[in-house]
């Protein structure tokens, strides 16, 4: 069989909704990687989010703060950075505001308050075992991939009409993801598959979320979590069951790859 190289999103496609690994989902990619073929991650999260999931699965090749860093074989092929001085000016913004700010890079994330409800109510959904410490000064100077904001979403419009060199991608009902304007997985993607030197052909993506929808249009071999929400399922090529259910077996068998 000709060489594939698979990209999975985590939250809600490889993990369920209790953040554990499925049986036949990690059997699933360790067949795929008997067969040769290339199994990568494409997500929004850090890499120090999920560190411990690429060694369980065996897993060097990622794209990462959904494309703003991304990883080939344990070396990094591309990175795009949050703009400095509008960074500057958003903290100010939304310490005005009162509303908290997470910053993140490669290695780490720091908060600019030492504690808050909101930082707490949602990154405690993703069970990681970090959690931001503080920091109000590591944004200064230092290459920034993703911003966490903490707000509503009634409050978020005048931060989008405000800063035009960002994208907002809200995540949680009290946090938006801020992200360098036009980013997105699909560009991390290709960013790994012009090295690698595959045709559009041999690329597949599975995904659930909203930050999953370029991905997933983009991807000639798209498949789409039968929990996903609608825009994704629509976006993509073939719609598999949840991740409750076997979702990554069943959307590998139906993609013809197991």
């Amino acid at each position: 069989m000709e060489q594939k190289v698979i990209f999975f999103d985590i939250d809600g496609t490889l993990l369920n909704h209790e953040k554990e690994l499925p049986a036949s989902t990690k059997e699933s990619v360790f067949k795929l990687k008997e067969m040769g073929h290339i199994v990568a991650i494409a997500t929004g999260r850090a890499p120090f989010m999920f560190a411990g999931l690429r060694e369980e699965l065996g897993i060097d090749s990622y794209v990462s703060f959904n494309g703003q860093y991304v990883v080939l074989n344990g070396e990094v092929v591309y990175r795009n950075s949050l703009d400095k001085a509008s960074l500057l000016k958003l903290t100010e913004t939304a310490m005005e505001n009162e509303h908290p700010v997470v910053y993140m890079d490669h290695e780490d994330m720091k908060a600019n308050v030492p504690e808050h409800p909101h930082i707490d109510e949602s990154i405690g959904t993703m069970k990681l075992d970090v959690h931001p410490t503080h920091d109000p000064d590591y944004h200064v100077g230092r290459e920034l991939y993703q911003t966490l904001l903490f707000c509503e979403e009634k409050e978020e419009q005048k931060y989008v009409e405000q800063f035009k060199d960002f994208d907002f991608v809200r995540w949680h009902p009290v946090s938006t993801d801020i992200l360098p304007k036009g980013g997105s997985k699909a560009i991390g993607i290709e960013k790994i598959v012009s090295k690698l030197g595959f045709a559009k052909e041999q690329v597949y993506a599975f995904g659930d979320g909203l930050n999953d929808v370029e991905m997933l249009t983009e991807v000639h071999n798209s498949i789409a979590m039968g929990n996903g929400v609608e825009e994704a399922k629509s976006a993509a090529r073939i719609v598999t069951q949840s991740v409750e259910d076997d979702g990554i077996y069943h959307g590998l068998k139906k993609a013809g790859l197991l």
